[in-house]
């Protein structure tokens, strides 16, 4: 349960985080300007992103909205339902909903995404707090289902006792 309630403190910090690294950009760095952070490594680039992850779906704010929310609602219910218990598993879906919330937000009153990193050394897409946080859930994730889900998580089914109880009688 401490596990539970430290993802969710995180989930929140790092959504704090992602709004005020927006903000902070939006006031400070003229759209489509950017600023060294690490030079030669990454810098700080003010991007309006109307797309989802490499500009696909561009212009469909709504839609983007609507199948983000469902995604954090899912991934809600599957917290507080308790179907995923895992202190791994429990923050990987903190880190996804944080970063889905934070997206939303920005699509929802700007409709846009405000991006600020970029790579200088290859060509990567724009990013921002938000996705780091959807990207290391995924990552992490995937690394819960794979080694720790089955063995933590997964409900047993209920064996069926053997014999002739669940056969239908044949009349004879």
């Amino acid at each position: 349960m401490l596990s539970t309630a430290l993802s969710a403190l995180l989930a929140l910090a790092l959504l704090a985080l992602d709004q005020w690294v927006k903000r902070y950009i939006t006031l400070t760095l003229p759209l489509g300007e950017s600023r060294p952070l690490l030079p030669g490594f990454l810098e700080l680039k003010a991007v309006h992103n109307y797309g989802a992850a490499w500009s696909s779906f561009s212009g469909q704010r709504w839609l983007l909205v609507i199948a983000t929310s469902c995604i954090v609602l899912v991934l809600l219910f599957l917290l507080v339902r308790r179907v995923v218990r895992h202190p791994l598993g429990v923050l990987a879906c903190c880190l996804i909903v944080s970063g889905g919330v934070g997206n939303i937000l920005d699509r929802a009153r700007l409709g846009y995404v405000v991006d600020m990193f970029n790579f200088q050394f290859m060509n990567y897409p724009v990013f921002n707090v938000a996705d780091i946080c959807i990207v290391s859930g995924c990552v992490l994730g995937f690394i819960y289902y794979q080694w720790f889900y089955e063995k933590y998580d997964k409900c047993e089914k209920k064996e069926k006792p053997h014999g002739n109880a669940d056969t239908p009688s044949r009349g004879t």
